[in-house]
This record gives structure tokens, sequence and C-alpha cells, in this order.
């Protein structure tokens, strides 16, 4: 009983619509009616610039951190390492269903990325900080978030299966459909990607001044 109450819990603390709740309170709009129509940290980028979407996405990702922290209230499930992991898993995910289908906003929410990395931090901090790695160095390169997040997802399972071997098989296997989920929610992304038209998030802009200058020069 007290196990399905911390998940509940945990749920409505996802549901928190934090990009809504910035766009209507400080911009007068509704995020979900602008750029992707998505509530999340990638369309604050797009729409509301870097400063918004950098509160967005860490305000996201502590939902999910907060979340798996829910698992020490219940002390007698602690000691128990399998355990603990499991419900912590199960805590984040709610998480997750509630920042995608926040009960604050409609039902309408983002694709639950940013949330999804809180939750991997809070279970495993190491392979979450590779993926960290790994998303920042492609966005660098690209500034696509999207694609920075599906190949950051894709990585996750390689950390944990093969590089940090982690041994929890309901971890394995969440590790895995962690990848495959977000490489379905951003079906869209990867399409606008590979036509050419997906929106680069407004950071890195004076490197690219720099670039740009020096081919005028080069000209």
């Amino acid at each position: 009983m007290k196990e399905a109450l911390i998940i509940v819990l945990a749920y409505l603390l996802g549901s928190i619509p934090t990009s809504v709740w910035v766009s209507r309170y400080f911009f007068d709009i509704d995020i979900r009616e602008y750029g992707s129509g998505n509530a999340g940290a990638t369309n604050t980028f797009r729409v509301l610039g870097s400063k918004w979407g950098t509160f967005v996405m860490i305000v996201d990702m502590l939902k999910g951190l907060l979340a798996v922290k829910l698992v020490y209230l219940l002390p007698y499930i602690i000691e128990n390492d399998f355990a603990r992991t499991n419900l912590q898993i199960g805590l984040g995910l709610a998480a997750v269903l509630g920042h995608i289908f926040p009960i604050w906003a409609d039902f309408r929410g983002g694709k639950g990325v940013a949330t999804l990395f809180g939750l991997v931090l809070g279970v495993s901090p190491w392979s979450s900080l590779c993926c960290v790695g790994v998303f920042l160095l492609v966005l660098y390169l690209t500034r696509f978030v999207s694609l920075s997040s599906i190949l950051a997802s894709i990585a996750f399972p390689i950390f944990i299966l093969v590089i940090f071997n982690v041994d929890n098989h309901a971890y394995r296997i969440f590790a895995v459909a962690v990848a495959l989920m977000v490489i379905l929610t951003h079906q869209k992304n990867i399409s606008r990607i590979l036509k050419g038209s997906e929106s680069k998030v407004p950071i890195l802009k004076y490197r690219d001044r720099r670039k740009q200058r020096r081919r005028e020069i080069k000209d």
C-alpha cells in the first residue's frame, strides 16, 4: 500500500508542467501552441531561448531525480539493493509518465527525456554522467537537442550492459527500454533531421557567426 502511494506521489511530481507554467507566467502564451507543439525542454529552447530552455531542462530533470529519492520514505526497502533499485525505477517511470501525461496540464506534456535522465542520475550516477558527456558533445557539434537526446539514450544501455556491466537484470532491461522509448518518441524529429528541417537551438551562435565570417573572407 505504501509503495502504491509513493508511486502516485512520483506521478504527481512528474506532472508539474514546467514549460507550460513558465510560458504562461512569463510570456502569456502556451508553449504547446508554438514550435513543435511539445511541452518539453527542446521546444522551450526553440521558442523561448536558451535561458528558459536550460531552466526547464534542469527542473524537469529534478522531477525524475526527486521521484527516485522518494524510495527513502520506505526505510525497510533501502537495505535491499535489488528491491530498492526496482522501486526506484518504478518511481522514476511514474514521474516520466506524469511528465508525458501531466494531470496539471490536460495530460498534454513533453517527451520525458529530461525527467528520464533525472531517473538515471538517481539510480546510476556514473552512467548518467557518461550520457551527459555524449549529449553535450553531440549538442556542441550539431546544436540538435533531439539528436543529442537520441544518441545519449542509445549510449545508455551500452554503458550499463558493456562498460559498467550492471548485474541487475531489471535495470539492464530498463536501459534497453529507455533507448527504444526515446527513439520511438522522437520519430518526427528523426524525420525532420533527415529532411534537413529540424530546428537548431540558439546556442553557440557566436561560434557559428565566426565560421560564417571565415567563409565570407575565404570567398
